[in-house]
């Protein structure tokens, strides 16, 4: 708000201020003030002055308190030089609480100090002109409820706010991280569903793609051909179908059931050999070597294994050239190595991808604390391209997730 929009004081503030000129009005004529009788008898109308200038001065105790208690002050010490009065006191404690609260930290800070010296100098003052300790001590009572205790009072509630803000603040990044971790946990899954969707959609489907067309290419078919690629098809449907059936099985919910009395399949790496044979095309054979003694692996790890031969054969049937696709598996004691060689594409992609395989085939193997890399390998039998996966057997326990 510019300064010119500002308001001199707020509803608020003129009800305080109002309802204390009427108290204080009722306090002098029922004549609730010191007396000096030795020194000045004021009459009633004059007390009225330092109390109006008092009143007027709260009308700034939350738009410009420091305004408000310079103003204050002066009709303070009027009044007291005239016989202080009870509500003129309390009107200016509330002065000094408003300027401690409202103002900056080190103005209440300050106040403490000034108020403090005030008091001691009030006792000093009483106990030397008027000669009596237990008037000294009465008037520094005094003295303290009225100065001392209103600042020390704005600095105790200035505190709890600033700590009820800061708490306020904490929930509230609490809440943001909690939905971070909501969000990153919601992207992480869905990234899994991806990998799993594609592996499961891209090797069955391309296989069904492949056999198809060469059913509908080629017009002169002898009976076992044709026998051998309608089996073929027909394997990966049912095969697709039942992956499909047990990843639409997890996403549900309240469905132990179902699930118990038809369980879902899940791919081992003891399939491997009828994943490699499903995978061939008429210029392109598969071959499968295992090597070692097969441990018994977690099943993230049997998984992730069999999706990386799955994703690797699958590009092999879909961009490699004619020759075989050789699958290795050796596996050892810390972990399984798999390698996939498989001809370079000559005539560009055979079927249409989503170019996310690779990635899908990395993000496994990373989330399990192993390595993956693919690329062009010179062989002794030439160029090949070759996916390299090394996946340990025991993975790391913050990332032992179904990959």
């Amino acid at each position: 708000m510019p300064p010119s929009a500002r308001r001199l004081t707020t509803p608020q503030d003129a009800l305080i201020a109002a309802a204390a000129l009427l108290g204080g009005l009722l306090m002098i004529f029922a004549e609730g003030h010191v007396k000096w009788a030795d020194v000045w008898l004021p009459s009633l109308a004059l007390r009225c002055v330092p109390l109006a200038g008092l009143c007027a001065a709260m009308l700034l105790r939350r738009t410009a308190p420091l305004t408000g208690l310079a103003l204050a002050t002066p009709f303070n010490f009027a009044d007291v030089a005239m016989g202080p009065s009870i509500a003129s006191l309390m009107i200016y404690g509330d002065a000094l609480y408003a300027a401690s609260l409202y103002g900056r930290r080190r103005t209440a800070e300050w106040l403490l100090g000034v108020t403090l010296a005030a008091t001691l100098v009030a006792v000093v003052a009483a106990a030397f002109l008027l000669g009596g300790l237990s008037v000294a001590v009465l008037l520094g009572a005094v003295a303290g409820i009225t100065w001392v205790a209103p600042v020390l009072t704005a600095m105790a509630v200035r505190e709890h706010r600033f700590r009820a803000e800061a708490e306020r603040q904490r929930a509230e990044q609490v809440a943001r991280l909690a939905e971070l971790d909501r969000r990153a946990a919601v992207g992480a899954e869905r990234a899994r569903m991806a990998r799993e969707l594609h592996d499961v959609v891209a090797n069955h489907l391309s296989a069904v793609a492949l056999h198809s067309s060469a059913v509908l290419k080629v017009r002169e078919l002898d009976r076992a051909t044709l026998e051998r690629s309608l089996e073929v098809i027909r394997e990966n449907s049912v095969q697709g179908l039942a992956e499909m059936r047990r990843m639409i099985g997890l996403l549900r919910d309240g469905e132990a059931g179902a699930e118990e009395a038809d369980p879902p399949a899940q791919p081992r790496l003891s399939e491997l050999g009828r994943l490699v044979a499903r995978t061939a095309r008429s210029d392109l054979a598969a071959r499968l070597q295992i090597t070692g003694e097969p441990p018994e692996l977690p099943a993230a790890v049997e998984l992730a294994a069999y999706r990386i031969v799955q994703e690797s054969l699958t590009n092999a049937l879909k961009h490699a050239g004619a020759g075989s696709a050789d699958v290795m598996v050796e596996y050892g004691r810390a972990g399984l190595t798999i390698d996939v060689l498989s001809p370079l594409g000559t005539d560009g992609a055979r079927l249409p991808g989503t170019g996310s395989g690779l990635i899908g085939m990395r993000e496994r193997a990373t989330l399990l604390g192993g390595r993956f890399d693919a690329g062009p390998w010179p062989g002794p039998e030439g160029s090949r391209w070759r996916v390299r996966a090394e996946l340990p057997v025991d993975p790391p326990a913050d990332k032992e997730t179904t990959p």
